[in-house]
């Protein structure tokens, strides 16, 4: 069975009696056919419709989570077309939750390319102009000795 949630919007004109046997009867549809009703959440209330439908601009929104085989939905969008009091619904399955990511504690350490793999930018330097930085670098080396040996002259 699968995971299913449905939105539908009443009339707002309908009386609150009628509309409660209208909720009833939807829930009723959906258990009598196999269905297992999870939550029905009539919290949305009353609200003003983005558009006019049928010339009305207000609707009693309501929302239910069910367990159902798969032929259930088409049955149900039957239902609640042929029922003009019913202005709008929409039927979607829910996913099954997943990990995406597994624990840290499982997943291998991360493996660094080889520098002659590493992607090269227009703004790096090319391993030509690296050479001088590296010859430059023992004339640096040569002048730290002398560098020492004047603190211990001034002694």
């Amino acid at each position: 069975m699968n995971r299913y949630e449905m939105i539908y919007i009443i009339d707002a004109g309908l009386e609150d009696s009628a509309r409660k046997e209208l909720v009833e009867k939807v829930s009723a549809l959906i258990e009598a056919n196999g269905g297992e009703i999870e939550k029905v959440d009539e919290t949305w209330g009353k609200r003003k419709l983005a558009y006019a439908i049928n010339y009305k601009t207000e609707g009693w929104y309501v929302l239910v989570t069910f367990k159902a085989p798969v032929e259930l939905p088409r049955e149900l969008e039957r239902n609640l077309q042929i029922n003009e009091n019913i202005l709008r619904y929409l039927v979607v399955k829910l996913e099954e939750k997943r990990s995406a990511v597994k624990p840290r504690a499982n997943r291998p350490a991360p493996v660094a390319a080889p520098a002659e793999y590493a992607p090269v930018s227009e703004d790096a330097p090319v391993a030509e102009e690296a050479a001088p930085a590296e010859e430059a670098a023992p004339a640096a080396e040569e002048a730290a000795p002398a560098e020492e040996a004047a603190p211990a002259d001034a002694e």
